[in-house]
């Protein structure tokens, strides 16, 4: 009689290698969208050295580092607003990120060079400010 094995919490589902591959695979195809050269996408990601870059480029199971992970889930939702604001236009979604934006709290700056200020919290106003509009 086969045993099952215990369901996994969403803490230890997190923290598993292939969470970790899943999340560069989206971050990597989001910055294509985006066209992030390799140091805008190093500073989105934290500020990673080169050699880590690199090698998350090859897409590892890794466990990323809590920080990584929370940056990637802020990208996820800030591609979920864009893509559910413009709706009827992917390539708006995509674009919008480097557009220069008049509203609070971008004022004049694209929504990018607002994150590429390389702090977490850059990035989860960006989502808050979309989760806003998105109402």
């Amino acid at each position: 009689m086969p045993t099952s094995s215990p369901a996994l919490t969403p803490r230890e589902q997190l923290d598993a290698p292939e969470a970790g591959r899943v999340a560069l695979k989206f971050f990597f195809n989001l910055m294509e969208h985006w066209g992030c050269n390799a140091e805008q996408q190093r500073t989105l990601l934290g500020g990673v050295g080169n050699t880590t870059f690199y090698k998350y480029k090859h897409l590892p199971n890794i466990r990323l580092p809590h920080d990584t992970l929370e940056r990637i889930s802020y990208l996820m939702g800030i591609h979920k607003a864009l893509s559910i604001i413009f709706s009827n236009s992917r390539e708006r979604a995509y674009d919008w990120v480097s557009s220069p934006n008049t509203a609070a709290p971008f004022n004049g700056k694209t929504a990018l060079d607002y994150m590429l200020a390389g702090r977490v919290v850059d990035i989860a106003d960006v989502r808050r400010y979309l989760d806003g509009v998105r109402g």
